[in-house]
C-alpha cells in the first residue's frame, strides 16, 4: 500500500500552521448550514412587518415569503433548505442578535406597549389629552384619534367587545414605535 505525503511530512511545516489553513469538518459545516437554516425558519415564522425591519436582498426576502405559503411537508421542507441556502450569502450575526433579543422580550417592545397603554389611558379618561398628543406626535392625525377616542369610550359604557379599545392601543404603538423617547405622556396640568 503507498503512503500519500501530507502536509505532516512535509519538512518546515508545523502542526499549529496546518490546524490554520484546513477547512471545518464536514460535520462542522453541515452543523452551521442546519443553524442558518433554522435561522430561515425563524424568520419564515415571523410576521411579515418584522421580516421587512431586516434589510434582506430581495431573493431571500422572496424565498421567505414563498416559503411562509407553501403548505405541503415535503414542499415546506424544500423552502426552508433553499431559505438556508441564501441566508449563507449574507451576514447572519444581526438577524441572530435581534431575534434572540426579540426571544428574551426585547425591552424597546416593553417600553412601547407600556407607553402606548399610558396612552391609551389618559386619551380616554382625559379630554385634554388628545392635544398633549398631538403636540407630542406632530404626525399623529387628529381627527383619526378622536374619533378613535370617542368610539372607544362608547365601546367601553356599552361593555361590547372592545374593537375600537385595541385599535387606538395598535395605533398609540405605532405612534410609541416612531419616537420611542416621546412616548411617555405628559402630567396633565
Amino acid at each position: 500500500m503507498r503512503r500519500t505525503t501530507t502536509s505532516h511530512d512535509l519538512p518546515g511545516t508545523d502542526v499549529a500552521d496546518v490546524a490554520s489553513v484546513e477547512r471545518p469538518s464536514k460535520t462542522r459545516r453541515k452543523a452551521a448550514m442546519h443553524e442558518l437554516q433554522d435561522l430561515g425558519a425563524a424568520l419564515v415564522a415571523l410576521d411579515p412587518a418584522r421580516v421587512a425591519e431586516f434589510d434582506l436582498p430581495e431573493r431571500l426576502a422572496d424565498a421567505i415569503a414563498e416559503a411562509r405559503g407553501t403548505r405541503s411537508h415535503e414542499g415546506r421542507r424544500r423552502a426552508l433548505q433553499y431559505v438556508g441556502r441564501l441566508m449563507r450569502e449574507i451576514d447572519a450575526e444581526p438577524i441572530r442578535h435581534a431575534l434572540a433579543q426579540r426571544a428574551r422580550g426585547q425591552p424597546t417592545d416593553a417600553a412601547e406597549v407600556a407607553a402606548a397603554e399610558r396612552w391609551r389611558e389618559a386619551l380616554l379618561g382625559d379630554d385634554d389629552a388628545l392635544a398633549r398628543l398631538v403636540d407630542t406626535f406632530p404626525t399623529a392625525d387628529r381627527r383619526a384619534f378622536a374619533q378613535l377616542v370617542r368610539d372607544a369610550r362608547v365601546e367601553r359604557t356599552r361593555g361590547g367587545p372592545p374593537h375600537r379599545y385595541r385599535e387606538l392601543f395598535r395605533r398609540l404603538k405605532a405612534l410609541a414605535s416612531a419616537r420611542p423617547a416621546a412616548a411617555i405622556p405628559p402630567e396633565a396640568s
